[in-house]
């Protein structure tokens, strides 16, 4: 197995896993790099390509290093497998679908849902999407677009731009007030990051899904409210309110039927992968400390 990454916001700890893995060759790089990217790719059977400049707030910033790795390090790395007749699986998201706030109230997202991103980093990654399923239908290229939806676990970044769940236990261990942006009725769909690798191993064992793109997801909407005030409970302190942020989605509805029908069941919900992330935080203080820079 060989990794090639820039590592840039990779918590420092977690770096050290790869240099005890004598089964993981580490390329530091980018995908933005075509050279680099082709000849990392040469001689490997499988592409998981899930390198990405990631963040809704920061790409509302800083759109253009958005597009140059998100779009062109796509491009990238899809010249590479076709050139190496490699099979590439790609890690889109959840975000190229937009809001969902006007879907009736039992309506889903499936895989064929109108893409209607809210931001550059969302628009960044539905251009990537659709440039792989066009190398699937120009080169007949062995393609799969898996779009997890919001994914948590341990060790998740918890800086200024981390997800939501590290950054309120960061907070709360902090002894602050927990911040929710706007009235937190935002609902999301959250996995947790074993569910993830689960999924990304059955889809790496299902040919068929050649050309297809497919939700990973829990099936379970949680508002963000709730899961500030549960944080809250365990720690004692209190949820604020913040103001709206721009771009931001109200409601992420998966449809996972797709999954289901390779076996996937997502095993870890929303508030035991709470508890597993805050009891981490407590006896790691340090890497989550280091998760912020």
């Amino acid at each position: 197995m060989t990794v090639l990454n820039t590592l840039s916001i990779a918590a420092k700890r977690n770096t050290r896993i790869f240099a005890e893995n004598e089964r993981a060759d580490i390329v530091f790089g980018s995908i933005t790099d075509p050279e680099l990217t082709s000849k990392t790719v040469r001689d490997h059977d499988v592409v998981f390509h899930l390198a990405a400049n990631v963040n809704v707030d920061r790409s509302l910033h800083d759109p253009k290093s958005f597009l140059d790795t998100n779009v062109m390090g796509t491009y990238n790395v899809l010249e590479a497998a076709r050139r190496h007749q490699s099979r590439v699986i790609y890690a889109s998201t959840c975000e190229v679908y937009g809001d969902g706030h006007d879907l009736g109230p039992d309506a889903l997202l499936d895989e064929t849902a109108e893409m209607r991103p809210n931001s550059p980093y969302g628009a960044s990654k539905a251009a990537a999407d659709r440039l792989c399923y066009s190398y699937y239908r120009s080169y007949d290229m062995d393609i799969t677009i898996v779009r997890p939806f919001n994914i948590f676990g341990e060790r998740q970044k918890s800086g200024t731009f981390g997800a939501l769940i590290p950054r309120l236990v960061r907070q709360a261990l902090a002894g602050e007030d927990l911040t929710v942006f706007g009235e937190g009725i935002a609902t999301r769909d959250y996995l947790h990051v074993s569910d993830i690798v689960r999924a990304y191993r059955l889809v790496l064992a299902v040919p068929s899904l050649k050309g297809r793109a497919i939700n990973f997801a829990s099936g379970t909407n949680t508002s963000v409210r709730d899961i500030a005030e549960y944080i809250a409970q365990r720690f004692h302190t209190r949820v604020t309110q913040g103001q709206p942020r721009p771009g931001e989605v109200s409601r992420y509805p998966a449809d996972i039927s797709l999954a289901k029908s390779i076996g996937f069941d997502p095993r870890v919900g929303i508030w035991e992968g709470i508890d597993r992330y805050i009891e981490w935080a407590i006896a790691q203080p340090q890497q989550l400390a280091d998760s912020g820079n």
